[in-house]
């Protein structure tokens, strides 16, 4: 246990951010963190670097596109250009009908707010699935993305843990469940956990360099 925990604190000192803060998002229990952050799990749900997904969620946002209101009343033109301005060349046209449809979904559905959306399925974590893959662009790995890094700010999620961050936790020689990572981080830190995990799984951090130093 005790180097389980040294390889976790290692591991958050060096990739310690969400891909939400990566992205700029500011995240919290509000329309418009919420909303952004379901845009950063569309762009991540693609088969793209996850680098060039949060640079085209930043450029998104930096155009004032922060907002379902917003998002849909750029035009498709505008939302190619924010996303090509990030370097999301491959699936940009695509995606910026995607981002139109779901924001006016977002809309009808949620009246814009994503907080209906969790009261609704009063945080049953496949309930929530289950309503965020009717978003065009989020299917089951998209909807995984969006809760692991929305527990951050929805305590009743955690302890989060996708496919993607227990093989991370593989690669470090952790444990493999989410209740047994959840043992070696304060609770509040387990999406700042998670988040890490996915990027040891991507190859964006070195297991065995995280170990080696856990192990100095």
């Amino acid at each position: 246990m005790g180097n389980d925990r040294n390889v976790v604190r290692v591991l958050l000192d060096r990739r310690g951010d969400t891909y939400a803060e990566e992205a700029g998002i500011r995240l919290s229990d509000r329309p418009g963190p919420l909303y952004q952050l379901l845009v950063l799990a569309t762009l991540l749900s693609t088969r793209i670097r996850a680098c060039v997904a949060v640079d085209a969620a930043r450029e998104l946002f930096a155009a004032g596109y922060r907002t379902p209101q917003a998002m849909e009343a750029a035009s498709w033109q505008q939302r190619v250009d924010a996303l090509g301005r990030g370097h999301y060349r491959r699936y940009d046209e695509r995606t910026a009908t995607m981002l139109g449809i779901g924001a006016r979904l977002c809309l009808d559905r949620w009246h814009g707010d994503l907080r209906r959306l969790h009261r609704e399925a009063q945080g049953d974590p496949a309930g929530l699935r289950r309503r965020l893959t009717e978003f065009p662009g989020i299917g089951p790995t998209g909807a995984d993305i969006y809760l692991r890094e929305a527990q951050t700010v929805w305590s009743d999620l955690r302890p989060y843990a996708d496919r993607r961050a227990l093989a991370g936790a593989k690669r470090l020689g952790l444990p493999g469940s989410p209740g047994g990572l959840a043992g070696l981080v304060d609770e509040p830190d387990f999406g700042r956990l998670a988040s890490a995990l996915v990027r040891v799984a991507l190859g964006e951090e070195s297991a065995g360099e995280v170990t080696r130093v856990a192990a100095r």
